[in-house]
C-alpha cells in the first residue's frame, strides 16, 4: 500500500486580513535605494503621460470651441483621476491585496484561486482577459511614449522647419528597434541610471508646471471636483470622449501593483505621495494655466484657439532641445519597464499553465527578475513598429490607447472583490461600499474609451482577444491531454504490484518526469517495453507550481518511498520562479538521500499531438493546439536538465 503525505494548510493562509507582504519590510538602509529604483521602473509610464494626455484631452474638449470653464474642468478631471484611480484604488487599497508580496493581475488571480479553493471558470476567464489585455498595453505604450517625446522636436524653433513627419518616424523607429535589440544582453548595466534620470524628470516637470502657475493662478481652484463634475454634466457624450482622453493620465497605474514584489509597498507608496503625485499635479496645473493664458490672449486678438503641444511649450525656447532629450530618455525607461513586465507576465503565465513553455533566458546573475523571452520580444517589436507606421502621430495612437488599460483595471477590481469577500471575509455591505465606487469609476472610463473603438480602440482588443483565445485553447487542450493521459495510463499502484517485482534490474538511477504521480509515466513503460530492464533506483519526479509567487527551500521538496527501488519526489515552485530540477534535487541530501546528477539518467516522455477523428476540440482549436505543442520549448531546456543525461521516449496521441 502506498504511503501518503498529508500537507496541512497553515492557519495564516486563512486569516481574515491581508497576508503580510514579504516585500514590504525593508531595512532603513535599503529603503531609499528601493524608493529611488521604484521611481525609475514603476512610475516611468504614468510619469511620461503629461507628454500627451493633457493635449489630447484639451483637443477633444476644443472641437466645438474652448472656454475657460472647460479648461478648468479638464484639469479637474485629470487631477481627480490621479486621486481616485491611482491613489485610492492602487496605492492605498490594492497594494494591500498582495500575494505574499507580489502584485499584478495573475498574482491576484492566483490569490483569488486560493481564496475560493480552486480555479473556477470565472476566475480563469478574468485572469486570461487581464493578462491578454496587458500585452495590448505593452505594444502601445512604447509606441506612443517615444513618439510623443520625439514630436517635441517641432517645438524647438531652430530646427522646427526640418522636423518633418518622416524625420519623427525615422528617429522613433530607430530608438524603438535599438531598445528591443538590447533586451537579449540585459539591462542591468544601465538600469542603475533609471532612478536618477526619472527623479530628474519629475523634478523638471514639477518646476516647469510651477513656473507657469502665475500665468493663471486661478487654475489652482480646479482641484475642486465641482469643475470636473460640472464639465461632465454640461457636455454629455462629448464629456465621455474627453474622459477617454483624461484616462491617459493614469495609464501605467497597473505597474504600481505589478511591480510591488520588486520594490515593496512602502517604497512605492512613499515615492508616489512625496515625489510623483506632487510633480504630476504641478505639471498638469501648469499646462492648464498656460492653456488658459493662451486662450485669453487669442480671444482678445479675435483669433481661433489652436491646440498646441502644451508640455514642451512650458519650457523656454533655449531649454526645449535638452527637454526633448530628457523626455526621450524617460520614455525609453517607461518602455523598458513595460517590456520587462511583459517578460515577467509571460513567465507567470507559463508557470500557471496559461501559455506553452517558451525559452526563458536569464540576463543577470544577481537579479532573478532579469529575464529575456525571445518570442515575446520579437512579437512586441513587430507590433510596436506596425503601430508607429500605421498611426504616425501620438494623437492617432491616443485613439488606440486606453481601452486595454481600462479593461485590465476592471479585471483587477473584479478579482479584488473575490479576494475581499472570500479571503478577507468582508461583509457584502463593506465590500460594496468600498469597491463598488471604484468599479463604477473603472466602468465609466471603460465606456468612455469604448467610444474610440472604431478610431483605433479595436487594436488592443484584437491583440488581447487573440491572446485570450490562444491561452484559452492551450488551457483546454492541456486539460484534455491530461485526461487522455490518465485514461491511457496504467495506475501506479498496479504497476508496482504486478510488473515492477518481475522486471530485471540494472545498476544506476533513473528519474522519470511525470505530470500525474498517480499513474505510471509513459517513459517508464516505454523504457521497460523496449529495453526490458529497470534501474535499481527509480524516482518519479513531479514538478508542481504553487499559487504563491515563491516557495522556500524548506517547502521545496517532499520525498516519499513507494516500494523497493521506487520513490516519488515532488518539487514545488512559485509562479514567479524558474524551475531547475538539478538544483532542486540536491535538496535530497538534506533528507539523507544521495543524488548525483551526472550519474543519473532523466527519462522524458514526449507526446506528439496529432489530429484525430473524434477530437473534443473544434478543428481550428485542434490545429492551433498542435501548433503550440510543436513550438513549445523543450522540457530539457525549460527545467535546466543537463542535455547529456536526458533520454526522450516519444509517442503519438490525440485530444
Amino acid at each position: 500500500m502506498r504511503s501518503r503525505i498529508v500537507r496541512v494548510v497553515p492557519e495564516t493562509l486563512l486569516r481574515m486580513t491581508p497576508e503580510p507582504s514579504v516585500a514590504t519590510a525593508h531595512p532603513p538602509r535599503r529603503f531609499l535605494p528601493l524608493a529611488l529604483g521604484s521611481i525609475g521602473v514603476v512610475f516611468g509610464d504614468i510619469g511620461t503621460s503629461p507628454l500627451y494626455a493633457f493635449k489630447e484631452a484639451v483637443g477633444q474638449a476644443a472641437k466645438d470651441g474652448l472656454t475657460p470653464p472647460e479648461v478648468m474642468g479638464v484639469v479637474s478631471l485629470a487631477l481627480w483621476a490621479l486621486i481616485i484611480v491611482v491613489t485610492v484604488k492602487y496605492v492605498v487599497f490594492l497594494m494591500r491585496a498582495d500575494n505574499r508580496g507580489e502584485g499584478g493581475v495573475l498574482s491576484l488571480m492566483a490569490l483569488a484561486q486560493r481564496a475560493v479553493g480552486r480555479r473556477t471558470p470565472l476566475i480563469l476567464m478574468l485572469g486570461l482577459g487581464g493578462a491578454a489585455l496587458f500585452y495590448g498595453d505593452a505594444v502601445i505604450t512604447p509606441a506612443i511614449s517615444v513618439l510623443s517625446a520625439i514630436e517635441g522636436l517641432r517645438s524647438v524653433p531652430a530646427i522646427a522647419d526640418h522636423i518633418t513627419l518622416g524625420v519623427v518616424l525615422s528617429i522613433t523607429i530607430a530608438i524603438l528597434v535599438g531598445l528591443f535589440l538590447i533586451q537579449s544582453s540585459g539591462t542591468s548595466k544601465v538600469a542603475r541610471f533609471f532612478g536618477p534620470i526619472c527623479l530628474l524628470w519629475f523634478a523638471v516637470i514639477a518646476v516647469l508646471g510651477a513656473i507657469h502657475l502665475r500665468d493663471a493662478p486661478g487654475i489652482v481652484m480646479s482641484i475642486n471636483p465641482y469643475f470636473g463634475a460640472r464639465f461632465m454634466l454640461d457636455h454629455g457624450m462629448a464629456g465621455l470622449l474627453v474622459m477617454g482622453s483624461v484616462f491617459l493620465t493614469v495609464t501605467g497605474a497597473e505597474a504600481l501593483y505589478a511591480d510591488m514584489g520588486h520594490f515593496g509597498r512602502w517604497p512605492i507608496q512613499s515615492s508616489w505621495f512625496f515625489i510623483v503625485l506632487p510633480a504630476l499635479i504641478l505639471n498638469y496645473l501648469g499646462q492648464g494655466a498656460l492653456t488658459l493664458a493662451t486662450l485669453h490672449k487669442v480671444t482678445e486678438q479675435g483669433q481661433a484657439f489652436q491646440n498646441l503641444d502644451w508640455f514642451f511649450l512650458l519650457a523656454p525656447e533655449m531649454l526645449r532641445a535638452p527637454l526633448v532629450v530628457l523626455a526621450a530618455c524617460a520614455t525609453v525607461i517607461a518602455s523598458q519597464a513595460v517590456i520587462t513586465g511583459a517578460f515577467s507576465l509571460s513567465q507567470q503565465a507559463i508557470q500557471l499553465g496559461l501559455l506553452p513553455r517558451m525559452t526563458l533566458l536569464r540576463t543577470s546573475e544577481t537579479e532573478a527578475g532579469q529575464i529575456y523571452v525571445p518570442q515575446i520580444n520579437l512579437l512586441l517589436l513587430v507590433g510596436v513598429i506596425l503601430l508607429v507606421g500605421v498611426f504616425k502621430t501620438s494623437t492617432g495612437l491616443a485613439q488606440a490607447y486606453g481601452l486595454a488599460v481600462t479593461g485590465t483595471m476592471v479585471v483587477t477590481t473584479s478579482l479584488a472583490i473575490i479576494v475581499v469577500r472570500r479571503l478577507w471575509k468582508w461583509s457584502l455591505l463593506a465590500t460594496v461600499a468600498l469597491i463598488g465606487p471604484l468599479l463604477l469609476v473603472d466602468l465609466v472610463f471603460l465606456g468612455s474609451n469604448a467610444l474610440k473603438l472604431l478610431s483605433g480602440g479595436w487594436i488592443p482588443l484584437v491583440i488581447g482577444g487573440s491572446l485570450m483565445v490562444l491561452m484559452g485553447v492551450w488551457v483546454k487542450g492541456s486539460r484534455l491531454l491530461q485526461e487522455k493521459r490518465r485514461q491511457d495510463s496504467l495506475p501506479l499502484d498496479d504497476f508496482l504490484k504486478l510488473i515492477a517485482p518481475r522486471a530485471k534490474r540494472v545498476p544506476g538511477a533513473a528519474v522519470y518526469l511525470t505530470a500525474d504521480p498517480a499513474v505510471t509515466p509513459g517513459a517508464l513503460l516505454h523504457n521497460l517495453k523496449h529495453n526490458n530492464v529497470l534501474h535499481d533506483r527509480n524516482v518519479l519526479l513531479a514538478v508542481e507550481i504553487d499559487d504563491a509567487p515563491r516557495v522556500s527551500d524548506a517547502d521545496r521538496l517532499t520525498y516519499e518511498t513507494l516500494s523497493e527501488g521506487f520513490s516519488i519526489v515532488r518539487l514545488r515552485y512559485g509562479f514567479m520562479e524558474r524551475p531547475s530540477i538539478p538544483r532542486g534535487m540536491l535538496l535530497l541530501r538534506k533528507q539523507g538521500v544521495t543524488f548525483d546528477v551526472m550519474n543519473t539518467s532523466f527519462f522524458l516522455g514526449r507526446r506528439t499531438v496529432v489530429a484525430g477523428r473524434s477530437s473534443k476540440l473544434a478543428r481550428w482549436q485542434e490545429k492551433l493546439f498542435i501548433f503550440l505543442t510543436k513550438n513549445a520549448a523543450s522540457p530539457t531546456d525549460f527545467f535546466q536538465i543537463p542535455p547529456g543525461r536526458v533520454v526522450e521516449l516519444g509517442a503519438q496521441t490525440t485530444v
